[in-house]
C-alpha cells in the first residue's frame, strides 16, 4: 500500500508522483521553480540523491509560480453565451514578423479551424486542432450548446456560430522562432535511467514546440507552412498557426464530473452547470478506474516525476526508483491535479495527440495546454465525480 504522507515544507506523495507547491492566495499550491524540490521516496522519507538526477527545475521567469490569470472569469452566474462575449484581439508574438505571407488555405479549412479555435478559445476543447471536424469538435460543439442553453443540434448552427464568435478571418497568425525556443527543446534520452539524469525535458523538436503553441497538430503545422523544413526549423524562421491567443474568461468551477465513458474532464458551477470541457485519456485496464467519488488534493505545475518501477511491470532494466525531472515530456506533463484517491491525479502529456487514443496506468491524462488550464478555475478540497456506464460516483447508475 502505498501511503500519502504529507512533508514540510508542502510536498505531496500520490502514485508515485512526487510534488513540491507554495500555498498561493486562493488556497491553490504550486510547484516552487526557485528551490530545488527534495527526492523523496514513496513512504514520505527524505532519501540522499540518486545518482547524477537532479531537481532543479528549468529556470523561466514565472515558471511555476503561482500567477494570477487576468483572464479568470468572476464565476457570474448566467449563459455561457454573455460569458463568452465577441473575441479579444489576439496577443501578439514580439517576435512576430508583420512581412510574413500567410498561407493561402481553402474556405473549408478555415472555416473549419475558425470553429476549433473559437471552442478552444470557450474551454471547450475539440482535441488536438487539426482542422478536421471529427467526433471530438462534434462533441464539444454539443456540449457548449447545452452550456449556452442553445438547441443541441451538434451543427455549427448560426446560432451557435455568433455565440462562439466565430470568425474565418482571422485564424492564423504568424509566430518566428527564437533561438530561446530552440533551447527548450531535447534532451532526447532513450531510458528511464538517462532520463533521471537529465536537467529537463524539453520538448521533442522544434515543430513540436510551436505545434503547442497553436495546440495543433503537428501534421496541420506541416500543411499550413508546407515552404518550410518542419524537421529543421532555425531560429527566425516564422510560421502560420491556430491563433488560439486570448481565451475567454472561465468562471471558477465548483466540482469536476469525469465522464469515463466518453473520455471527457468537465468543469461544473454551482448549478451543475458545464462550464469547460477537456477530452483525456483514462486507464487502459478497467480494473483500474477509479471506483469512487473523491477531491482535489493538491495542485502543481512543472512537477518532477518519482519512477518507481513496481508501477511499471513492463519496464525491466530498472531496479531503483527514479526521479524524472520536469519538463514538456515528463510523464506527467506540465501540470499534476493530484486526487485524495491514492495513486490517481489528472495531468498533462509528452503526447497530446494520443489523447483519447492510449491508457494510461490508472490516472487522468489531459493535453497540457487543456490541464494547466483547468488548475486556474479549482480549488483544493473540491469534488470530483466520476461516471460510467455501470456506476456513478461509486453507487450503481440511475436508469434512463
Amino acid at each position: 500500500m502505498i501511503r500519502r504522507k504529507r512533508t514540510s515544507p508542502g510536498v505531496y506523495l500520490a502514485a508515485g508522483l512526487i510534488l513540491a507547491w507554495t500555498a498561493s492566495a486562493n488556497g491553490q499550491r504550486f510547484l516552487q521553480s526557485t528551490e530545488p524540490p527534495p527526492t523523496v521516496e514513496q513512504d514520505g522519507h527524505v532519501a540522499p540523491p540518486q545518482g547524477d538526477a537532479t531537481l532543479t527545475p528549468p529556470q523561466q521567469p514565472g515558471a511555476g509560480a503561482a500567477v494570477e490569470d487576468p483572464l479568470d472569469g468572476d464565476g457570474a452566474d448566467g449563459r455561457l453565451i454573455a460569458l463568452l462575449g465577441r473575441p479579444k484581439p489576439p496577443r501578439s508574438n514580439p517576435a512576430d514578423s508583420p512581412t510574413a505571407k500567410p498561407p493561402t488555405i481553402t474556405d473549408s479549412l478555415s472555416k473549419a479551424l475558425a470553429l476549433q479555435i473559437a471552442l478552444d478559445r470557450a474551454g471547450f476543447s475539440p482535441g488536438v486542432i487539426d482542422g478536421n471536424l471529427g467526433r471530438k469538435t462534434q462533441t464539444a460543439l454539443a456540449a457548449f450548446q447545452t452550456s449556452a442553453s442553445l438547441p443541441v443540434t451538434g451543427r455549427p448552427d448560426e446560432p451557435t456560430l455568433q455565440a462562439l464568435g466565430v470568425d474565418p478571418r482571422a485564424v492564423l497568425r504568424a509566430y518566428t522562432l527564437t533561438s530561446h525556443d530552440l533551447s527548450q527543446v531535447g534532451p532526447w534520452p532513450k531510458t528511464w535511467i538517462e532520463k533521471s539524469n537529465a536537467k529537463h525535458l524539453g520538448y521533442q523538436s522544434a515543430a513540436a514546440l510551436v505545434a503547442d503553441k497553436g495546440h495543433c497538430s503537428q501534421a496541420l503545422l506541416g500543411r499550413l507552412n508546407h515552404r518550410l523544413r518542419i524537421g529543421a526549423l532555425k531560429p527566425g524562421d516564422t510560421l502560420w498557426i491556430p491563433n488560439v491567443d486570448a481565451p475567454r474568461p472561465l468562471p471558477k468551477a465548483a466540482a469536476l464530473h469525469v465522464d469515463l465513458d466518453r473520455k471527457l474532464v468537465q468543469a461544473v458551477d454551482q448549478s451543475g452547470r458545464v462550464v469547460a470541457m477537456f477530452h483525456c485519456s483514462i486507464a487502459k485496464s478497467k480494473e483500474k478506474l477509479p471506483k469512487r467519488s473523491c477531491k482535489v488534493a493538491d495542485v502543481a505545475l512543472n512537477p518532477v516525476y518519482l519512477f518507481d518501477p513496481k508501477m511499471w511491470p513492463e519496464v525491466k532494466d530498472v531496479r531503483r526508483k527514479l526521479v524524472i525531472p520536469p519538463g514538456p515530456r515528463n510523464p506527467v506533463g506540465l501540470c499534476w491535479i493530484g486526487l485524495s484517491l491514492q495513486g490517481y491525479g489528472i495531468h498533462g502529456t509528452p503526447e497530446p495527440e494520443l489523447i483519447g487514443k492510449t491508457g494510461s496506468h490508472g490516472c487522468i491524462r489531459l493535453a497540457n495546454w487543456d490541464v494547466v488550464r483547468l488548475a486556474k478555475v479549482i480549488r483544493v478540497g473540491m469534488d470530483v465525480r466520476f461516471t460510467a456506464a455501470q456506476t456513478v460516483a461509486g453507487r450503481p447508475a440511475p436508469r434512463r
